[in-house]
């Protein structure tokens, strides 16, 4: 059962099996574990962005397009339930709404960029994705009336889902049930399903060919694949992954503006997350969102705890210095691709013992 769910595509290594199974209980019981506030945004971070790596790895690790787009589908599917909510209430049907209507113009985009573009060498269609990406993201900063402008949309969602509904008049295990609590499991059980179907199309025949894709396009033409259709359902699909990852953004943080969902570094924390976690595999985003969120979020309080510790040593209390987190971060991720050139999840599938000889 468990093989079919992941689409025949085991981990095929212990301790990546077992790193897979931590996360997924752990964020699976974040509620009852961490139930402080910062713990709980942390890890509905890391679900979304999840998603959101994964369905860039379909472009970057399976079909081979380098797109700085992606934030722009992101956007959209975030900035789709925020209009809907503002406009219509916070009702289901907003929501509904918001997220069909975000989907159809995600689709309509992602055809005309993959239509035109993907006919282009990889670097010229590069900077046409990024061209549409800087334009969308000026657009949604100049359209106050519409999208908030610069400060964005705060909206509401469904009385359900509203951290004020409360389901229990007590605690259960540590964890508050509340209209908070059912949003996280919402997107929790969203992402994962998302995640599997993800597993699903790159194991399947038309994954097969997006792979043959990108290992040699004119021997794909040459059998008879039409590499400009492929690549262009692969645009699609993966614009569609990333729409439905700002649907669940903004479900989550009941807000989006410009920084949220379309800034250009969300753009280069997918490329880390996918280049740390493993290009070509699904499970690298899973891994990959995990390391840099908690990175993000934790490594400046550790660097505090450590530069206490050594405060009267005067120049190593300046290197590790909270403020420097920054630099620490780029230090570890230059350390990653060095050492695990693959990344995490290629190196652990490398380190697969050998079949015994005959």
């Amino acid at each position: 059962m468990l093989d079919r769910l992941l689409s025949h595509d085991r981990p095929r290594n212990r301790w990546l099996a077992i790193v897979l199974l931590l996360i997924v209980v752990g964020l699976a019981l974040t509620p009852f574990i961490f139930p402080g506030t910062k713990a709980l945004n942390v890890a509905a971070k890391i679900i979304v962005f999840v998603v959101l790596a994964a369905s860039f790895d379909l472009l970057l690790g399976y079909t081979g397009i380098v797109s700085f787009a992606h934030t722009m589908f992101f956007g959209i599917g975030a900035y789709g339930i925020a209009i809907a909510s503002t406009r219509l209430g916070p009702t289901w049907g907003a929501l509904a709404t918001g997220a069909l209507a975000a989907l159809a113009l995600s689709a309509v985009l992602s055809f005309l960029i993959g239509l035109f573009s993907l006919r282009v060498k990889a670097i010229f269609f590069a900077m046409i994705t990024l061209a549409v990406a800087s334009a969308f993201l000026t657009l949604a900063s100049q359209l106050s009336e519409f999208t908030g402008g610069e400060d964005g949309l705060t909206f509401k969602v469904p009385a359900a889902l509203q951290p004020g509904t409360e389901y229990a008049s007590g605690p259960f295990l540590g964890a508050s049930i509340d209209g908070r609590f059912l949003t996280y499991y919402l997107i929790f059980f969203v992402a994962l399903a998302l995640v599997l179907a993800l597993l699903r199309i790159v194991n399947s025949p038309f994954g097969r060919v997006l792979q043959a894709i990108r290992e040699n396009d004119f021997r794909a033409e040459a059998i008879g694949y039409r590499t400009v259709v492929y690549r262009t359902i692969a645009s699609v699909a993966s614009a569609l992954f990333a729409t439905l990852a700002g649907v669940l953004l903004a479900l989550w943080l009941r807000y989006n503006g410009p920084d949220t969902t379309l800034s250009f570094e969300i753009m280069l924390d997918v490329l880390l997350i996918v280049v740390i976690g493993g290009m070509g595999t699904i499970y690298g985003a899973v891994v990959g969102s995990v390391l840099l969120v908690l990175a993000q979020n934790y490594l400046q309080d550790l660097m505090k705890v450590g530069a206490e510790s050594v405060q009267n040593i005067p120049f190593v209390s300046q290197i590790v210095s909270p403020d420097r987190w920054l630099l620490w971060l780029g230090i570890l991720f230059v350390l990653s691709v060095y050492y695990f050139p693959n990344g995490v999840v290629g190196r652990l599938r490398a380190m697969r013992r050998p079949p015994p000889g005959p």
